[in-house]
């Protein structure tokens, strides 16, 4: 069922109207701005005040009231368009719901965790007011606030809910939106397990690297999961030590969950202003970040010219840091470092580029899709360097099934440091039948 788009549009308009005229009251009286909770339980109030006025009027009128449960879907929708994402907020409220696409405000395709794809209703009347909703959500959400307009084409948010939001217009026919819904925001690597990420080897010895203090690149596909792995891997650093984590924009959400992670700075990218001033890179923040004695440095994907300020990171104290990556294999990751951190100033060759992927790197894990589950396919110890190969050691490979299992020995003072924080070794011992490649 769905709420008269007419009497939503005009309740909004009516209630807006009083929510700033009580709040200049307010401001008049010298009680200050409200707090987002205390506006939003000032908006319920006079949503359902305009409501009861409307029924009476009905009443005295004798027209056609409103069932309770049309009540309750026009209170919905208005509540939704004053304060949260309007029509698109039902679908960010779906527990189902894996990614939405919208192509215009008309069509909008949505993708479940299961795999199916259907077609949604629309998420605006136009596209215009389509621009209007992501302009309004760009000035509430997030650190600061962010332009969406013709002469900033682009939006990158991260959504209350966690879900991350990319819009574009000017650029394309209709505005464009696409949001990745993250459905496990707290996750342990316990919760991979029951979902079959993990199997237990894998469990006990990312529980292990965390522990040991080793340096982890998580790489992948679009949507192999990358994220929610480094969240459940980060469950397991011990809760006194001091993350800063570094994202383009907001999204792992360690800053969340205070019982997990206490000390947690979260920082965020920002774009130039009009004038080209006043951007904050990436890689400008992996260098910010090492002044802010941190225990580990987390970049919630790396992507450009801040590898090489990761690198560096990890490889001058900051022990146990990591990083997603896109790649297709592990060993694929190699070459997507070496092609990223030669976009940054300093240009170093590869064979120097190697040399610190190998002093800063100690794992690489890869995860894959196969459209209706997401596992962990591979786990590389990262040994050397030899000029233009960074080598390594496939502890974990793909197995029959395309999930990783115990491949090549791990170091012998490796799994000695693993050992020492509770890793039992029988954990690696091939299971019988698994053939050498």
């Amino acid at each position: 069922m769905s709420a008269d788009a007419a009497l939503v549009a005009e309740l909004r308009t009516e209630v807006l109207a009083a929510l700033s005229e009580r709040e200049r009251d307010l401001a008049a009286q010298g009680r200050g701005a409200l707090a987002a909770a205390d506006e939003q339980a000032l908006g319920r109030q006079l949503i359902a005040e305009a409501l009861e006025c409307r029924a009476k009027d009905a009443l005295r009128d004798r027209v056609g009231l409103l069932s309770a449960a049309e009540e309750d879907e026009v209170s919905r929708a208005v509540f939704d368009a004053l304060f949260r994402l309007n029509r698109l907020q039902r679908l960010l409220d779906d527990p189902d719901i894996e990614n939405i696409n919208a192509n215009g405000a008309d069509q909008v395709w949505v993708r479940y965790a299961d795999g199916r794809r259907e077609r949604a209703e629309p998420i605006a009347e136009s596209d215009a007011e389509l621009e209007e909703m992501l302009r309004t959500a760009a000035a509430r959400t997030g650190i600061g606030e962010r332009r969406f307009d013709r002469g900033s084409p682009r939006l990158s948010l991260q959504l209350p809910d966690g879900s991350r939001l990319f819009a574009l217009m000017a650029v394309s026919a209709r505005p464009s939106v696409s949001i990745r819904r993250h459905r496990y925001l707290r996750v342990t690597a316990d919760d991979l397990v029951k979902m079959g990420t993990l199997d237990l080897a894998l469990r006990e010895f990312l529980r292990a690297a965390m522990l040991a203090r080793k340096s982890c690149i998580i790489c992948g596909g679009t949507g192999a999961g990358k994220t929610t792995l480094l969240r459940a891997v980060a469950a397991d650093i011990p809760p006194e030590e001091r993350l800063v984590t570094i994202e383009d924009s907001l999204e792992l959400g360690l800053d969340r969950f205070s019982d997990l992670h206490p000390d947690v700075v979260a920082l965020e990218a920002r774009e130039p202003n009009l004038e080209g001033e006043g951007g904050v890179s990436l890689a400008e923040l992996v260098r910010w970040a090492l002044r802010m004695s941190p225990d580990r440095v987390i970049v919630g994907e790396a992507r450009g010219e801040e590898v090489l300020a990761l690198l560096n990171a990890m490889s001058q104290g900051t022990d146990g840091s990591m990083a997603t990556l896109h790649a297709s294999s592990s060993r694929g990751a190699f070459s997507k470092l070496a092609t990223y951190a030669v976009q940054a100033p300093e240009r170093l060759p590869l064979e120097a580029t190697n040399l610190l992927v190998a002093n800063a790197v100690h794992f690489v894990v890869h995860l894959a899709h196969d459209g209706e589950s997401r596992h962990v396919a591979s786990v590389r110890e990262v040994v050397d360097a030899e000029g233009p190969m960074v080598v390594s050691n496939e502890v974990f490979r793909p197995g029959p099934d395309g999930r990783a299992v115990p491949g090549a020995p791990m170091r012998n003072d490796t799994l000695d440091q693993l050992v020492a924080v509770g890793f039992d070794p029988v954990l690696l011992e091939r299971p019988q039948g698994w053939w050498e490649s």
